[in-house]
């Protein structure tokens, strides 16, 4: 599954959600976090995609001009990050329903 992430002011959340509300990029898994919260630097959000490559090119049509898109192993570690709280939070809630 292809994926990007993003670093953009949180000034922009307005056009963040009007990028993330495209046809084909609110059919994809998009996730938005402070990045002060992931251990990255105030002020800013991360912006991660995931999905079909053709919906990730277009993500990165409209998320480019707003923001940085996050290159090499500094990308590849928000991304885990981002991963690892998902499935935290997922095996949670499967404790919750089999307790």
């Amino acid at each position: 599954m292809a994926w990007t992430v993003y670093r953009i002011p949180a000034a922009k959340r307005g056009e963040i959600d009007t990028a993330l509300r495209d046809d084909l990029v609110s059919r994809q898994s998009h996730t938005v976090r402070d990045s002060a919260s992931a251990g990255g630097p105030p002020g800013l959000l991360y912006v991660m995609v995931e999905g079909s490559g053709e919906a990730v090119a277009r993500a990165e049509g409209l998320l480019g001009p707003l923001g940085e898109k996050i290159p090499g192993a500094e990308g590849e570690a928000v991304h885990r990050k981002f991963k690892d709280e998902e499935e935290a939070a997922s095996s949670g809630m499967g404790l919750f329903f089999t307790e």
